[in-house]
Formats: C-alpha cells, structure tokens, sequence
C-alpha cells in the first residue's frame, strides 16, 4: 500500500481532497492530511504542514499554483516517490524542482487512477 500524504485536506464532504481521502483509505493506504481546515477525514486528523514525514510514497496535490510555493520545502524535504497534480494544480516550475530532486511529477487525477487500479 502506497502512503499518501494529502496537501488541502478539508472536512468538507463536496471537496475532491475530501473524497480522495476516503477512497484512499477504503482501499487500504495510510494517508496523512495536510490543510488549513481543522477536522478529521476518513478517520485521520487534518494537520498543519510542519512535520516531515519520511515514509510517504506519494503526495497528492489539491490546492492551486499561487498557494504552493509556501510548500516547496515541504514536499521537498518529504522526499516522496511521485506528487500527483490533480486537475487545476499543473504547476510547472514544482514540477521541475521535483524532477531535479529525483521525485516523479504526474498530472493525472487520484480519484481516476484509484478507480481504475492504476493508483
């Protein structure tokens, strides 16, 4: 099971970070939620960024270009295998920095690749 640490995590029920949560989960990777919002999804606690996590697999993007250079470092000292840029989080500066560090971009969308066992 692949480790997923979910950067935009919201309580909100009609967010796509809320429903990446719960599938997730339901089929059976740990996850991490990172966010703003305080709150629980799929039985985990959202967290502020601050702890480094070592042993995270993938990092699943739901927040926009403008609100993620103040997470760079972040994603950055994680070390993940692949960031996943769900639809609307294309960033291609982020992108290039990951693949300079030797962590694998996808533009592709963790709802899709979960339903189609590709995840």
């Amino acid at each position: 099971m692949k480790k997923t640490l979910i950067i935009g995590a919201t309580p909100n029920e009609d967010r796509y970070a809320y429903r990446a949560a719960q599938q997730l989960t339901a089929k059976g990777h740990p996850i991490v939620n990172i966010g703003i919002k305080h709150g629980k999804v799929a039985g985990v606690e959202i967290e502020k960024p601050g702890q480094i996590y070592t042993d995270i697999d993938t990092i699943t993007l739901y927040i926009g270009p403008a609100l993620q250079n103040s997470y760079y470092g972040y994603i950055l000292q994680t070390k993940p295998k692949r960031v996943i840029f769900n639809p609307g989080t294309e960033n291609p500066a982020l992108e290039q920095a990951l693949k300079e560090h030797g962590i694998e971009p996808v533009e592709a969308c963790t709802l899709v690749l979960l339903s189609i066992g590709q995840y």
